[in-house]
């Protein structure tokens, strides 16, 4: 267990950093699973395939982000050396308040969606379907997959700009923000 001090320790605690880098790797499944399903033809097995990945991948975001908050607030936050302005600030913790929210919002979204819809999501490895918590309505279901459609696009946006922030952090400021995820 760590027993150093958060102000004197350099990088997050060990479940929060393996955490992010886990989701990290699930939120990149996510995209390329819903990408790439339009490769195969409908009713085909290999789409089917992608898309109970693309909703299982998005549920496993769902349940680590929870895991990954109460890391990060029983762990705390390690300063950043040397400190950012407080308009870096500000907007460092508006980024990082919109990707939480992101990871909690788009795999509800896409349970209710994929739901409304009358699609079915099976445990893996079997043909045993999760119930389905409400009435089919596929216009309302369409609705839903437009909205979860628009903020995954516009999330590209808001990841990339997370990802150049990290290295513009490490390489042109030559502050610890990357470090500390290390």
């Amino acid at each position: 267990m760590e027993t150093v001090n958060i102000l004197t320790r350099p990088r997050y605690v060990a479940v929060v950093r393996r955490l992010h880098w886990w989701m990290a790797l699930l939120i990149v499944a996510v995209y390329v699973l819903v990408e790439f399903h339009g490769s195969f033809p409908r009713g085909s097995a290999p789409r089917s395939a992608m898309m109970q990945g693309h909703y299982w991948a998005g549920i496993a975001v769902l349940l680590l982000v929870w895991l990954r908050l109460a890391g990060r607030a029983r762990g705390g936050t390690p300063p950043i050396v040397p400190p950012l302005d407080k308009f870096t600030a500000a907007l460092s913790k508006l980024i990082h308040l919109s990707l939480y929210a992101f990871f909690i919002v788009m795999p509800i979204l896409g349970c209710l969606t994929a739901a409304y819809e009358g699609k079915q999501v099976f445990i893996p490895f079997t043909q045993i379907a999760l119930p389905v918590p409400v009435t089919v309505d596929k216009d309302f279901g369409h609705q839903l997959e437009d909205i979860h459609g628009t903020i995954g696009t516009v999330f590209y946006w808001v990841i990339g700009l997370h990802v150049l922030a990290a290295l513009w952090h490490h390489w042109i400021k030559r502050d610890n923000v990357l470090e500390r995820m290390l």
